[in-house]
This record gives structure tokens, C-alpha cells and sequence, in this order.
């Protein structure tokens, strides 16, 4: 697997109190400041992300989700048997008595 190379920056202002906090952080983690930045941030972009409520697809990929919502629903025996039967939170036999 092939490395990428760092090449772009990124200019961030922050708190004695942030940067400290931050410094502290990237001890604890056995990284450098800049590695833990990167990385932080680059996980909680990702988060973000994945999160989105819209998403844009090609008309291809936009046939091919609306043919998936549209078939029909297949049975499973085993997950309708598991769904018939109470859940054990629902039964009173396993809950322990004080």
C-alpha cells in the first residue's frame, strides 16, 4: 500500500487553553500534535459525512436504489420465529428477585 504524500496545509488558530488540551491529548496518545490534529479531525469529517440526510447519485445508481425499494420483501423463517417470541426483557421469569 502506497503512502500518500503530505503536501497540503492547514492554518489553525487555537487557545493557550485549546492547545494545551490538545498538546496533552497527543501525549497521552503517543503522537505528535500535528498527527493528532490530522487525525481527529479527519475522523470526526468523516462522521460528519456519513451523516449526511442527502445524497447525490448518478441516474444509474438512482434506478438501481429505487428497483432495491421497490422489490418485494424477502421471508426469513428464523427471523420471523425470533420476532414471534417474547423478548427476554418481556419476560418476568428473568428478572432476578431482591
Amino acid at each position: 500500500m502506497a503512502v500518500a504524500t503530505k503536501t497540503a496545509r492547514l492554518y489553525l488558530r487555537a487557545t493557550k487553553d485549546e492547545r494545551s488540551t490538545i498538546e496533552r491529548a497527543a501525549e497521552v496518545q503517543g503522537q505528535k500534535v500535528a498527527s493528532f490534529v490530522i487525525e481527529s479531525a479527519y475522523q470526526k469529517a468523516e462522521e460528519v459525512l456519513a451523516d449526511q440526510r442527502s445524497f447525490t447519485l448518478s441516474t444509474a445508481k438512482w434506478n438501481d436504489f429505487v428497483q432495491a425499494l421497490d422489490r418485494p420483501p424477502k421471508r426469513h423463517a428464523r427471523l420471523s420465529r425470533l420476532m414471534s417470541e417474547p423478548s427476554i426483557l418481556e419476560l418476568e421469569s428473568s428478572i432476578p428477585e431482591r
